[in-house]
């Protein structure tokens, strides 16, 4: 099977989608002429023009709030929010606006948008530029929230998303648009709330998010050469969310480690453990353990960043504390 790299795949899924449906269209700053900040609608304009790839106003609120009127008039629009920190401009469009007017309307009122932002630190681009925000839509009822982790799952969680009546917000990691999989030339989807289990195993449970999953297997490959056997799980969506497959493997594992980049205090590893303990506590054998980022802003300093955010090692010792 071929591989291509996270934004390549992507581009595909926008690409075809727009083949195939035509209110579907992308909206953004700079998705046009410059191919996208990223490069993931480089060559869409050249091929479908101007009036389904619009270039727009440097305004969060006017992004959203442009794709929410044309989605409620039967469009589908793809919008682009640069990077999540500058998606708190658009806030009341999406909590007070995209996730309610389907409920208030009795349902008359479908919002089928998708807002793509990048997501996460780890380039230096300090504090109002790498945060990790996926807990605050959880939050909000009426949203989906989806965090894929390979080229593979960004396609087709795209294209389910573009497909989905409700608003979708799509967070894509900035350090994960270069990694290169296995990705299908044939046409396929992905259900939105299927978890999908990385690496089996039989020791411990470890459920990670977005560019974690790449840690954990990498930690899960270090201490398979010590007799460890990582379970790795990627829940790929947020909400819905899939904790029957991650129920499964703590009854098989009885331990669980939960990681993700975003900062402990009200993150989204302490409501998957409020679940668990919910619905799976018996079958527990040692305290759950979360491997996140520290509660600071993230630091400017390369020194500092790489102390503040969850790594291999953070991983590897949580799962020493566990086996010890």
């Amino acid at each position: 099977m071929r591989e291509i790299t996270y934004r390549e795949a992507l581009g595909e899924a926008i690409r075809e989608e727009m083949k195939r449906d035509e209110t579907v269209f992308l909206m953004g700053e700079d998705v046009g002429v410059l191919g996208g900040v990223y490069k993931v609608s480089k060559g869409l304009l050249e091929e479908f023009g101007p009036e389904r790839i619009k270039d727009t106003p440097v305004s969060e609120s006017v992004i959203v709030g442009a794709g929410l009127g044309a989605a409620l008039v039967g469009m589908r629009p793809i919008t682009e929010i640069m990077t999540v920190n500058f998606i708190t401009l658009a806030m009341d469009q999406i909590v007070n606006q995209c996730a309610k007017i389907r409920y208030v309307s009795g349902g008359k009122g479908k919002v089928p948008m998708v807002i793509r932002t990048q997501t996460g630190g780890g380039r230096n681009a300090a504090a109002q530029h790498s945060q990790n925000l996926e807990a605050w839509f959880v939050h909000v009822p009426g949203l989906k929230v989806v965090m894929p982790s390979t080229p593979y799952d960004a396609k087709g969680l795209l294209k389910t998303s573009i497909r989905d009546d409700n608003p979708v917000i799509f967070l894509e990691h900035i350090l994960l648009y270069n990694i290169k999989g296995p990705v299908p030339e044939e046409e396929y989807t992905i259900p939105l709330g299927q978890a999908k289990i990385e690496r089996e195993g039989t020791d411990i449970t470890v459920v990670a998010t977005s560019l974690m999953v790449h840690k954990a297997l990498n930690a899960a490959e270090q201490l398979q050469k010590n007799g460890i056997s990582l379970e790795v799980i990627d829940p790929r969506s947020l909400v819905p969310f899939d904790i029957e497959t991650i129920n499964k493997s703590v009854k098989k594992t009885g331990k669980l480690i939960v990681v993700h980049e975003a900062c402990e205090r009200g993150g989204i590893a302490g409501e998957i453990i409020a679940m668990i303990v919910e619905q799976t506590f018996d079958y527990l054998d040692a305290p759950i353990k979360r491997v996140t980022g520290l509660n600071v802003p993230i630091p400017y300093s390369t020194v500092l960043e790489k102390a503040t955010l969850p790594d291999e090692g953070d991983i590897i010792k949580a799962v020493k504390a566990l086996t010890s």
